[in-house]
């Protein structure tokens, strides 16, 4: 076992979950991702740990599904599927923390599943999702051949580019990142500006007022819940205008590109795509609150120095913002408020590394991606 696979299981158990003796901690491991659910397993042991083993395949979630559309002729309802499993709620209801290690042979093996079919499941099951997010949860991946083709880039090549992304000195990014949160902990409006000839324009604001930023510094103790992270998040609302998102993503099981949304009231009233448009309408109507935002997103993360058309890399880069549709984090809102409800969080990214502004109550807070407290910020 390489030693960088022993170095990602010890920033995942003791920075990013805190894992502690007698801790009851489920983990799913993904095909593929078994190397770093050995190296896992082992640092859990060695903390006096227990220790829950889930199998985390796409392939064998795609063949499950496939059989209920074969059962119900394709024509799937919320209703075929047993609405919140006691069984799944009890593992999550009695765990600590929940860890996903990511993977996988094929990152689209459920490509050939109905959406329909996707949305009822993830409705029907929306209970167990809850419970899992109540733990001290974290998500990472293994550097997999798989993830690497998608990344467009060598298998070894890509392995250096995780460990980048995740073998960081969490304490020192965490301190940067912390101004952006008392920037947007201090503001009341966000308005993001972009204006780019052949590209449509961006120029939107939301209300951030009584949000709480999270400092997503890969580590539970931050309210983050990602590894690797870079980024501060917050639970916007009251959207109006208009966004373009000009990073290519696969949402879905679909491949998604050049997205314009328009909102009015909070809500998306308009919506467009050059590619994957379908999708995107469908994740829009999977409930009402998949119309309205619930984060604002500014990556960080300048380790990560290229999109691979994954999100939890992608939506962490330097110079990018990034919107989600759906559900909104607790940690960002206050005890006595609810926030922005839905079975779906669809994160969207926005290159803002050129022609582009973000202003919190009128004041510019970076411009052209640079930070007004780094060396080369415009006034």
């Amino acid at each position: 076992m390489h030693e960088r696979v022993r170095e990602h299981a010890a920033v995942l158990v003791d920075w990013s979950a805190r894992v502690e003796a007698g801790d009851d901690v489920v983990v799913s491991v993904a095909e593929d991702a078994h190397e770093l659910g050995v190296a896992v397993a082992e640092a859990l042991g060695e903390r006096g740990a227990n220790v829950t083993m889930l199998y985390g395949s796409d392939e064998l979630s795609r063949a499950y599904l496939k059989g209920v559309e074969a059962g119900t002729d394709g024509d799937v309802e919320a209703g075929d599927f047993d609405s919140d499993p006691a069984v799944d709620r009890a593992i999550f209801e009695a765990a600590d923390a929940y860890l996903r290690i990511g993977g996988g042979r094929n990152t689209t093996a459920s490509a050939d599943v109905g959406r329909k079919t996707r949305q009822a499941y993830a409705t029907a099951r929306k209970g167990v999702r809850e419970a899992r997010m109540d733990t001290d949860w974290v998500s990472t991946v293994h550097p997999t051949r798989s993830l690497a083709q998608q990344a467009g880039m060598a298998y070894e090549e890509y392995q250096d580019f995780v460990y980048d992304a995740v073998l960081r000195d969490w304490e020192s990014l965490a301190e940067e990142m912390a101004q952006m949160k008392d920037v947007l902990d201090a503001g009341d409006e966000v308005r993001i500006v972009t204006e780019r000839d052949g590209a449509p324009d961006t120029d939107m604001t939301m209300s951030i007022a009584g949000r709480t930023a999270v400092n997503s510094a890969a580590s539970v103790a931050y309210d983050s819940h990602n590894l690797p992270s870079g980024e501060v998040f917050t639970a916007p609302d009251d959207t109006e205008g208009e966004v373009f998102f000009d990073v290519p993503m696969t949402i879905d099981a679909t491949r998604v590109r050049n997205v314009h949304l328009a909102f009015e009231g909070g809500e998306v009233v308009d919506f467009s795509a050059e590619a994957g448009e379908d999708a995107l309408a469908d994740i829009l109507a999977t409930d009402p609150g998949a119309r309205r935002l619930g984060e604002l997103g500014i990556g960080m993360n300048r380790g990560i120095d290229r999109f691979t058309d994954s999100i939890l890399f992608d939506e962490k880069m330097g110079d990018t913002v990034h919107l989600a549709v759906g559900r909104a984090y607790d940690a960002c809102l206050p005890e006595d408020e609810s926030g922005n409800d839905s079975a779906v969080h669809v994160d969207m990214i926005a290159d803002v590394s050129a022609d582009s502004r973000m202003e919190v109550d009128g004041e510019v807070v970076q411009r052209n991606g640079t930070f007004r407290w780094e060396d080369g910020f415009e006034e």
